[in-house]
């Protein structure tokens, strides 16, 4: 990966306090990123932020804006990620071995919530893409799978009857930023077709076992073309696009059914559970997408608040100047 390898890669956790969960993305995954200024990103799961951010600052006190740490500590660190934000706290341009790096710190428990249930549908959204894991002594890659069939159906009922192999992947991808402000102003308005063309055979991999689930079901069917694309079939009869929903996350299907109603039945365990009522697969694809987008609007805007905020004038000036120098560059 990009010519470094784990140890590398994992030169971060050896000056942190010690992890539950680390992993890379963003576009330093890209194997062509030959761009040597962009920072690698990283999402690190801790037991315990509060206590965490405490040690981590008598460690790593210059990772932190200096306000913060006159003003309030670890506990208004840890504050304004949960009341401002969405329980994640971000230290960017932090400089370690010779590169620039950024790092989330946020709650394991949190971390499992939005995983399973979209509670918040944000990092969620990040961990529906390619990552690269460092630490996971929860097994928070067995724990997505239930995130990345959720996505997967989430993009079925949103692509018509026929597609490739790529346009799946860039409707997942493009789940975590419908409704998101900063791809108005402050993202490469391509970072979709590249985040899937660059690294293709890195969903490929992550999504190829769901996708043979869904074929045994009879829900899609594959052909190859002549370019080596693999073009999909899917079956958008009702009975399919329930079968869809009912792998959403329980947030999404309790508002869908709030909106649309919904019926009790007996699952295969003989279980009641709740299956939302729907009278086509494009009334439901509309649904879903319009509580998506509100989910990422709310917590896009909430976090981009408390980044602000948290990051000090100096770091969170810089950071939106290169965020808005890619978007111009992929506008003009």
């Amino acid at each position: 990966m990009m010519g470094e390898d784990k140890a590398e890669l994992g030169g971060l956790l050896e000056i942190l306090p010690p992890v539950e969960f680390c992993c890379i993305y963003g576009s330093k995954l890209h194997p062509n990123n030959k761009d040597e200024t962009s920072m690698t990103d990283y999402i690190i799961g801790v037991a315990d932020p509060q206590q965490w951010h405490s040690e981590n600052l008598k460690l790593n006190k210059d990772h932190y804006a200096s306000w913060l740490i006159h003003l309030g500590g670890a506990r208004m660190i840890t504050d304004i990620a949960n009341d401002i934000g969405v329980g994640v706290h971000f230290n960017p341009f932090v400089s370690c071995n010779n590169k620039m790096v950024k790092y989330g710190v946020v709650r394991m428990h949190d971390l499992i919530q939005d995983i399973l249930g979209w509670e918040r549908f944000y990092l969620s959204g990040r961990l529906q893409k390619p990552v690269n894991i460092l630490v996971d002594n929860l097994d928070i890659k067995n724990v997505n799978t239930v995130n990345l069939k959720a996505a997967t159906s989430a993009a079925l009922l949103l692509l018509p009857s026929k597609f490739t192999e790529e346009d799946l992947y860039a409707k997942i991808c493009s789940l975590s930023y419908m409704g998101d402000l900063r791809m108005l102003f402050a993202e490469d308005k391509n970072k979709v077709k590249k985040i899937v063309q660059g690294q293709f055979h890195l969903f490929e991999k992550m999504y190829k076992p769901l996708l043979e689930e869904y074929e045994a079901k009879n829900l899609l069917r594959f052909s190859s073309a002549g370019d080596k694309q693999v073009n999909i079939v899917q079956d958008c009869g009702l009975s399919a696009a329930s079968t869809l929903v009912s792998s959403l996350p329980s947030s999404i299907r309790s508002e869908m059914a709030m909106k649309l109603g919904d019926k009790r039945i007996l699952d295969n365990s003989g279980r009641v559970r709740q299956q939302v009522v729907i009278g086509s697969k494009e009334q439901a694809a509309e649904c879903m997408k319009r509580l998506v987008r509100r989910k990422v609007m709310f917590s896009s805007t909430r976090q981009a608040v408390a980044g602000l905020l948290t990051a000090g004038a100096v770091h969170g000036v810089r950071y939106v100047a290169n965020k808005m120098h890619k978007a111009w560059k992929s506008w003009v």
